[in-house]
């Protein structure tokens, strides 16, 4: 696994072990990323089951600002926190160790908001809780997206009060990209 461009381009991520985590392809990453370009120039991204941390610290090597990265897990924490320390992002790279509803709480009470949040949890989740959280607590800016990794298989159901703006495939995974109702994509 790498950093696929930008600055700290061809540079390699450490995953975790085991089966507890599922990298997204280089093949997904570099599609997603693409379609994002335009969207990540002094973005601020939340990557809310980070596993590796990839799409976060790929989003700082292509001009992000700044990213959260949030997982439960230790063993995904210590590969998390190893790849920030390698690439030299810990000025722009903060990372939460705790469940997905109180890192939000959390994010929410010290006053964050977002443009892109990444959701990649296990292909089965049902991630409109999440989602409507997301809105609830108003932690994703005007303007912003929220993209949810998942199998092609079980695309997400509505993720009100988000809207579907684009779907793509690429092999057994799919990504959904979804922004507030009422704006244009």
């Amino acid at each position: 696994m790498r950093i696929i461009a930008g600055e700290m381009r061809s540079r390699k991520l450490k995953a975790p072990e085991g089966m507890d985590t599922r990298p997204t392809a280089d093949r997904v990453k570099e599609a997603l990323f693409s379609i994002l370009l335009n969207d990540l120039p002094g973005a601020r991204v939340l990557d809310l089951y980070g596993g590796s941390g990839a799409l976060a610290l790929e989003a700082l090597s292509r001009g992000a600002e700044s990213a959260v990265i949030v997982d439960l897990s230790a063993k995904a924490c210590q590969c998390i926190q190893e790849n920030i320390d390698t690439l030299n992002c810990r000025d722009r790279a903060r990372l939460l160790r705790m469940k997905d509803t109180a890192a939000l709480a959390a994010l929410q009470k010290q006053g964050d908001a977002f443009d892109l949040i990444f959701l990649d949890p296990p292909y089965r989740m049902d991630t409109a809780p999440i989602c409507a959280a997301i809105m609830e607590m108003n932690l994703l800016r005007q303007g912003g997206k929220v993209i949810v990794e998942h199998s092609k298989e079980t695309p997400p159901k509505a993720q009100p009060p988000l809207t579907l703006i684009d779907r793509r495939e690429y092999g057994v995974a799919g990504l959904s990209f979804y922004k507030t109702e009422g704006e244009d994509g």
